[in-house]
C-alpha cells in the first residue's frame, strides 16, 4: 500500500499572454505561481507535483489571472500560503501592500521594514514564490527604473504597463 505524505503539493497550468504559468497548491492555498522559465522556478514546493486541474484554489487563481490579464484590478484574492524564511515572509508581506498600479523601491521597502540593506530586500523579492499575485513586479530601482525580475524584465514591463504604471525608463 502506498501512502501519501502530509506535505503533498499539487499543480496546474495557466496560459497567460506572456507565457505559461505553473501554479502550486498545498490543496487549499496557493503556494507557488511561476512563469515556466522563471528563475527559482518551484523552489518552495516538493517535487514532483501531482497534477490537479480542478482544485478550488486553482479555479479561483485562474479567475484572478483572467481578470488581471484583461487589464482590470482583481477584487477577490485566492488564498495564499507563502513558504520561506522569516525575513522573506516579512518582505513578501510588504509586497502585498503595494497597491495595483503603483510601485515602490527596494530602499522604500527596506525603510518600512527597518532594514538597512535594500540589496537584502532585493534578494527576498527575487525569490518570491507567488509571482503577480504577490506583486514583486511593482518593485523598481531608486530612480524608478526597471531592475531585475525573476520572470524577466520584458514581463515586468508588460505587467506594469498592464496596470498603467508610467515607467521612467524602459
Amino acid at each position: 500500500m502506498k501512502c501519501r505524505s502530509q506535505s503533498m503539493d499539487f499543480s496546474s497550468h495557466y496560459e497567460s499572454p506572456i507565457g505559461g504559468i505553473t501554479m502550486a497548491s498545498d490543496g487549499t492555498s496557493l503556494t507557488g505561481l511561476w512563469f515556466d522559465d522563471q528563475k527559482y522556478f518551484a523552489s518552495t514546493v516538493e517535487l514532483p507535483l501531482e497534477w490537479r486541474e480542478q482544485l478550488l484554489v486553482f479555479i479561483e487563481t485562474r479567475r484572478w489571472l483572467d481578470c488581471y490579464f484583461e487589464g482590470r484590478e482583481p477584487v477577490s484574492m485566492p488564498p495564499v500560503a507563502l513558504r520561506g524564511t522569516p525575513f522573506q515572509l516579512r518582505v513578501w508581506d510588504e509586497l502585498r501592500t503595494i497597491p495595483y498600479g503603483e510601485t515602490a523601491t527596494y530602499g522604500e521597502i527596506a525603510r518600512r521594514l527597518g532594514i538597512r540593506s535594500a540589496q537584502a530586500v532585493g534578494g527576498a523579492v527575487g525569490r518570491n514564490p507567488v509571482s503577480i499575485i504577490v506583486p514583486c513586479h511593482r518593485v523598481v530601482g531608486t530612480d524608478g527604473t526597471l531592475t531585475g525580475y525573476a520572470g524577466g524584465i520584458d514581463r515586468k514591463r508588460f505587467l506594469l504597463r498592464l496596470e498603467k504604471v508610467t515607467l521612467s525608463v524602459g
